[in-house]
């Protein structure tokens, strides 16, 4: 990505220095690619801050973690007041916060920005999602939306997130709700392949019918062009592709961060978990074998009933997948709220409806649904969503029962629909839970028929005394 962003720069008009600590990678890229243009190369990070104009303007293109802070420490004795460092790589938070108040407490500025689009995205244009020293924003704003994607209404996919590490946050976020698309799709290619038994061709032209309504996006899209693609053999690829999913790392700090936050981000969990169960492929074979393989033959179905079915299926997962979203922005808000951050959620979501992975037609819906109302509780609360969601409940109950009756997993499917059910519940079982709670380690509990913030504890056996436990919540 870091050489593509490189040549984006240059095409904008931009004169780029580049460094790498392999120097013969750079003089490759200079010789080819850069050749030609007004991109320099320098062997040194001595050289390469020399070459800038102040204030300096240096991009991190790296491995998270030790190796960002290692360039971070080669460039500090070279750098002078009011230079900016950015990372664009995909940081940790936390990370991005303490870098943040190192370089300011030097006279310096950092910013951490997430950058999504890919080796291509980076080339014709990312979404781009900065935050850290607000100071520094007006000196790169230019640049930035300069190079980002642009959505339908001709915006940059790009626009100040907020201070610390909010930009590096959202990246983050955004990484977990493309783990919940992709297991989304992953399960709907399962119920198309085992319970329907399409052949890949006819998988392609349904996700190519669903990439022309609402459920139009860059995930659906290539998931059609992936189910197209045939080995040398003939055969599909996909089929020859091993089912062990890897991760990065973003997905499980999302999951991390929400429990600590405690924010239900249940599809995403799962889809974390889906990809940690697949990756477990030579446990899963033995145990296939001591278990049995309990997905049934497809079921001889007219083509009436199999459209019936893929339409329920269309809608199951478009809500699910507003499902995610709204759990994804559920965090983002609570993380504002905990870590002291100012972010515009309308913004959030411009932002990402051109050159990123998860960018999707209906990204325009709530950008409008956030600008019509900034404090918007859920996504799942603004009326446009609302009556999506009731619409698609009977399908998304239907296709998520098939699943189960089938023997096929579908923990994003089912996950988000259990979510779904539970967020709209006046009343859940907590109240027994509370009890039991009580009963055991008396934690105390709150009545429906008093104040909330009175607490009362019950001597359930008569023997526990009246003694109960300090009251918190973790």
């Amino acid at each position: 990505m870091g050489q593509n962003l490189v040549l984006n720069m240059s095409d904008r008009g931009y004169s780029v220095a580049v460094h790498n600590r392999t120097v013969s990678k750079m003089r490759d890229f200079l010789q080819g690619p850069a050749a030609g243009r007004s991109i320099s190369g320098a062997e040194t990070l001595e050289e390469l801050v020399g070459r800038l104009a102040s204030p300096r303007k240096i991009m991190l293109m790296v491995k998270a973690g030790e190796t960002v802070d290692t360039y971070i420490e080669g460039l500090l004795p070279l750098l002078e007041k009011g230079d900016i460092i950015i990372d664009g790589g995909n940081s940790h938070y936390p990370d991005t916060e303490r870098r943040t108040a190192l370089l300011e407490s030097r006279g310096l500025l950092y910013i951490g920005t997430g950058v999504s689009g890919g080796e291509e995205g980076a080339r014709r244009g990312p979404s781009i999602m900065p935050g850290g020293s607000s100071a520094a924003w007006p000196a790169l704003k230019h640049l930035f939306q300069a190079i980002s994607a642009r959505a339908a209404d001709g915006t940059p996919c790009c626009d100040w997130v907020g201070s610390g590490g909010s930009g590096h946050y959202v990246k983050m976020v955004h990484n977990a709700i493309e783990y919940g698309d992709m297991q989304l799709i992953s399960e709907a290619y399962h119920i198309m392949r085992t319970l329907l038994g399409m052949r890949y061709d006819e998988m392609a032209r349904a996700f190519d019918s669903w990439n022309q309504g609402r459920l139009e996006s860059y995930l659906i899209e290539i998931t059609a062009a992936i189910l197209r693609t045939r080995d040398d053999d003939g055969s599909p690829l996909a089929e020859k592709i091993l089912d062990a999913a890897g991760q990065k790392g973003t997905g499980k700090w999302t999951v991390v961060d929400a429990a600590h936050l405690g924010v239900p981000v249940t599809l995403i969990a799962e889809a974390v978990f889906a990809r940690s169960l697949s990756a477990r492929t030579e446990e899963r074979q033995r145990a296939s074998a001591i278990l049995g393989d309990l997905s049934p033959a497809p079921p001889d179905l007219d083509e009436a009933e199999k459209a019936r079915i893929l339409e329920d299926l269309e809608a199951a997962v478009y809500a699910a997948k507003i499902t995610s979203y709204a759990q994804g922005f559920m965090l983002i808000r609570e993380a504002a709220r905990e870590y002291s951050w100012e972010i515009d959620y309308g913004a959030v979501a411009a932002m990402w409806r051109g050159g990123c992975i998860i960018r999707s037609a209906f990204l325009e819906d709530i950008t409008a649904a956030f600008r019509e109302k900034q404090d918007l509780e859920s996504l799942l609360q603004a009326p446009f969503f609302a009556k999506i969601m009731r619409d698609a409940l009977p399908s998304w109950r239907r296709t998520a029962v098939r699943a189960i009756e089938g023997g096929l997993p579908a923990p994003a499917l089912s996950s988000a629909l259990s979510f779904f059910e539970g967020y709209r519940s006046n009343r859940l079982p907590a109240n027994l839970l509370q009890a039991q709670r009580d009963y055991f380690g008396a934690h105390t509990y709150e009545r429906v028929d008093r104040p909330r913030g009175e607490f009362f504890h019950t001597n359930w056996t008569g023997t526990g005394g009246d003694v109960a436990s300090g009251t918190y919540n973790a």
